[in-house]
């Protein structure tokens, strides 16, 4: 088989949705015929230090000439175009969501993250996209050829209905505590519908944004929550969470594919969320309800909608389980991954 040499910084066994895909895509793609090499990068991207280019430098400049080499865009994208047109190798991107749409970042950052994205994917041989989304706006917006994207959306495991709770109805929450999964607009908004009987529970890590973290613990004192809205952390094995859940809720600023809903719908999950990025396109509108982001009354006004109707939950609860049924598997996505390799190819 040939091989296929997968450039991804930071720690692989983060546990978050891009580097989730990294690890389930490693796995399938020898069955659509590449043995998969881990190359690790340094874990600064996107905000590389001159040091850790020289490294990556150094890295890249180890692999065998005109390899295949899979980048993940959240170091691609970051790449200084001399150091990309220096390298004798068949270069493939990854991109999520391109670095300049995460949220929270300055104005001059935005604009720095897109000219160094674009710059970047004008060299790449083929450009791998996770959602439709993403692929709509990189040719839009980055002036990639059509011909050279290709889509390949996240695998979704098959999983057991969720039973759900047996008091309180559960609203789930699956996301790393930053600004761009708004745990903030959640904690607002579910401080105006306290007159309902629910618990919320958030899976995810605490410890990535400190200055977020402590925001929600704040808005939780505040609100007086704290009796009902748990800050679960992070979990290896997120079964038991969905299976104890009656809605999944993450009111996300933006996302690249949400992976989570996905899971989320495979499990029978109805979902309140919001219009952001891929979301319209990962939930079906029949299978969950999507708000405007950044606006906890709508997104309380939909929690209240779908806790007090219970027809209405359990009509989105099937057609949410019926759509996670349908959903692609890794096989899928390492099929589509393998054709875009091929086509980078000299």
């Amino acid at each position: 088989m040939p091989d296929v040499w997968f450039a991804i910084p930071g720690d692989l066994t983060t546990l978050t949705g891009g580097y989730a895909y990294a690890r389930r895509l490693m796995a399938a793609l020898p069955g659509a015929g590449w043995t998969a090499h881990h190359v690790p990068l340094p874990g600064s991207f996107p905000n590389p230090a001159v040091a850790d280019l020289k490294a990556t430098s150094d890295i890249l400049a180890a692999l065998p000439p005109e390899s295949a080499v899979l980048f993940d865009g959240l170091a691609y994208g970051a790449l200084p175009q001399e150091l990309l047109g220096e390298l004798n190798l068949s270069l493939t991107a990854l991109v999520h969501h391109p670095l300049a749409e995460e949220t929270g970042l300055s104005a001059p950052d935005v604009a720095r993250f897109k000219a160094s994205e674009r710059a970047a994917l004008a060299l790449a041989q083929a450009v791998v996209v996770t959602s439709g989304h993403t692929f709509e706006t990189l040719a839009r917006d980055y002036a990639v050829p059509r011909d050279r994207l290709t889509l390949a959306e996240p695998g979704t495991d098959q999983a057991p209905r969720a039973r759900g709770s047996t008091g309180a109805p559960v609203l789930l929450t699956v996301g790393t505590l930053t600004h761009r999964k708004a745990p903030d607009v959640l904690v607002e908004a579910l401080a105006r519908i306290k007159d309902l009987n629910w618990t919320s529970v958030l899976v995810g890590s605490t410890d990535r944004d400190p200055v977020v973290t402590a925001k929600v613990r704040a808005l939780i004192t505040q609100h007086d929550l704290g009796d009902r809205v748990v800050l679960r952390g992070e979990m290896t094995d997120l079964a038991p969470a969905y299976d104890n859940a009656d809605v999944f809720v993450l009111p996300s600023r933006h996302e690249g594919y949400g992976m989570v809903f996905a899971e989320a719908m495979a499990h029978g999950l109805p979902i309140v969320a919001c219009a952001a990025g891929a979301v319209t396109g990962t939930v079906p509108a029949d299978a969950g309800l999507l708000v405007p982001p950044d606006d906890p009354e709508a997104l309380a006004e939909a929690l209240r909608r779908i806790l007090t109707n219970t027809a209405l939950r359990k009509r989105m609860a099937e057609n949410a389980w019926a759509h996670g049924q349908s959903l692609p598997r890794w096989d899928d996505a390492a099929a589509a991954v393998s054709e875009a390799l091929w086509s980078a190819l000299p």
